[in-house]
């Protein structure tokens, strides 16, 4: 059977010309810094600075990676934000879909009072100081749980979360009223395995959010043995950078200087390295996560 080929006019070539566009400019966009910031990496940071990105082996070096790589902060910060980005996920995760539940029914008494609640914190806060009060007087200060327990629910997620719910027929919960199952295990046993998309999704974004942030451990953290990796990086960016007004000879600040280049470009493809792999297993569920329930018929 010979495929029909789509005619289009004129009007359709020129708008769709001007959509793949558009489109190539904004993937250019975020490829070329990528790219940059890759090849930057492997440079000498002498020849970067002085006539740019060059592709003469010569003018490459990996000092820039074994300097982070024999790092044993690098090493402890990695693995701590690993254990806080599956901790969180998982603390996240199971809270939201919890909470989403029951908002999403619309038998449930108080439902438009605890989502108007819910939606004011979006907009209102208590601030960076009533939290750090709060954080030190329920003992939580140097702690994991400072990091873990305060961003650990997230309205916006919930509010995906409980869209995905309503998603869903309703025949699928008197199917298993019928067969004798209370809430807790409908929600267990049937919700959970239908909701993989949307709680893929969730996990993506906690994971993500967690492994990228390092402001909570600034402020709640002064151990060094808890730092996540951001923090470490941080630290050793700010150690090698030669600040406005220090005592110092010209060589050593040029010294200092050309380390802090050449480690910027490494530590944003270290600490990168984990996301870029683990994002591909997740796609999948993120597109149909994100689709489902975003139109209603």
């Amino acid at each position: 059977m010979e495929k029909i080929k789509k005619k289009y006019s004129k009007t359709d070539c020129l708008i769709l010309g001007i959509g793949f566009l558009i489109l190539g400019l904004f993937v250019l966009s975020i490829a070329i810094p990528i790219v940059y910031v890759v090849l930057a990496s492997f440079m000498d940071p002498t020849v970067l600075n002085n006539q740019g990105l060059s592709f003469h082996i010569k003018d490459w070096t990996l000092d820039a990676y074994r300097r982070v790589l024999e790092n044993e902060m690098i090493w402890r910060g990695f693995l701590n934000s690993f254990l806080y980005s599956l901790a969180f996920t998982a603390i996240s995760v199971f809270i939201t879909l919890l909470v989403a539940y029951p908002l999403s029914k619309k038998e449930f008494v108080g439902r438009k009072f605890f989502n108007l609640i819910f939606l004011i914190t979006m907009f209102f806060g208590g601030g960076m100081i009533p939290t750090f009060i709060l954080i030190n007087q329920l003992h939580m200060v140097n702690t994991v749980w400072a990091v873990l327990i305060p961003g650990a629910f997230n309205v916006w997620n919930m509010i995906l979360a409980r869209t995905y719910y309503q998603s869903i027929p309703a025949e699928l919960r008197e199917a298993s009223a019928i067969d004798g199952a209370n809430e807790i295990q409908h929600f267990f046993k049937i919700m959970m395995p239908v909701c993989k998309p949307i709680i893929a999704v969730l996990a993506l974004w906690s994971f993500v959010g967690m492994w990228n942030s390092y402001f909570d451990a600034m402020i709640y953290l002064n151990d060094a043995n808890l730092q996540p990796l951001q923090l470490v990086l941080r630290s050793i960016l700010v150690q090698n950078t030669p600040q406005p007004g220090m005592i110092a000879d010209i060589q050593s600040t040029a010294e200092m200087a050309k380390v802090a280049e050449q480690l910027k470009y490494a530590t944003i493809v270290v600490s990168s390295l984990p996301l870029l792999v683990m994002y591909p297993f997740f796609q999948k569920y993120f597109d149909q996560g994100i689709m489902v329930g975003s139109v209603k018929g």
